[in-house]
């Protein structure tokens, strides 16, 4: 577990002295954290939490967020699936029917982030300054993907600090064509809820604990 997944862990367990001081130490995270809430046929399959970067990658991780708090990503399907390679979504309905968008963003891939496992990263068309609303999750590394590779590269900008372990239960559900989508699944796999996750602020003091007076006993009650 690294130290932002610590954090989220942390501020998730009843408040103490010991579980304070760690996330303090562990340090704040390099940007907004968010959540995906995914479940399959009504069930639920786990949440994906990864933390952006908006000093890497400013654009795309303002473009990310602006999306989020909008409610784009509620109701919206991983609609392409492909073991060993990534999962994508944020764009289409269970209907496979593709939400409006805001106009395209730069691709950001120059940054220097890799496409390595866990990293969350803009699709887009073979247009290299079309990504709007939808992003994949590398399963794997594939710095094939980076910039100057093969071209123009995909941006990274956030990196998944919990829930991988749902990332690989995705990849892993049967797919099938639907339409001109490959690689669909054959049970909608959806984004129920897409939202920011509040984590503790390490600059800030724990706060005292406020003083009580002892206890007194019943005589002494009367005395006074």
């Amino acid at each position: 577990m690294n130290a932002f997944a610590l954090i989220l862990v942390l501020a998730q367990t009843p408040a103490g002295a010991t579980a304070a001081a760690e996330a303090r130490e562990a340090g704040p995270p390099p940007g907004p954290v968010v959540a995906l809430d995914v479940v399959q046929a009504g069930a639920p399959l786990g949440t994906i939490t990864f933390v952006l970067w908006p000093e890497r990658s400013p654009l795309s991780a303002a473009n990310f967020l602006e999306y989020l708090r909008s409610g784009h990503y509620d109701g919206t399907i991983f609609h392409r699936i492909i073991p060993d390679f990534m999962i994508q979504g944020g764009g289409l309905t269970p209907e496979m029917e593709e939400k409006p968008t805001r106009p395209p963003i730069r691709n950001e891939a120059r940054n220097g982030a890799r496409n390595s496992r866990g990293t969350v990263a803009m699709a887009r068309t073979s247009d290299a300054n079309s990504a709007t609303a939808q992003f994949f999750i590398n399963v794997r590394d594939n710095h094939s993907l980076d910039f100057g590779i093969r071209g123009a590269g995909y941006a990274v900008f956030g990196e998944v600090i919990d829930g991988m372990d749902v990332v690989d239960l995705i990849v892993a559900t049967p797919t099938t064509k639907r339409g001109p989508h490959e690689d669909t699944p054959m049970r909608p796999v959806i984004i129920q809820r897409a939202y920011e996750v509040a984590v503790p602020n390490p600059a800030e003091p724990e706060a005292p604990e406020t003083a009580k007076p002892a206890p007194t006993s019943e005589a002494e009650e009367q005395e006074r």
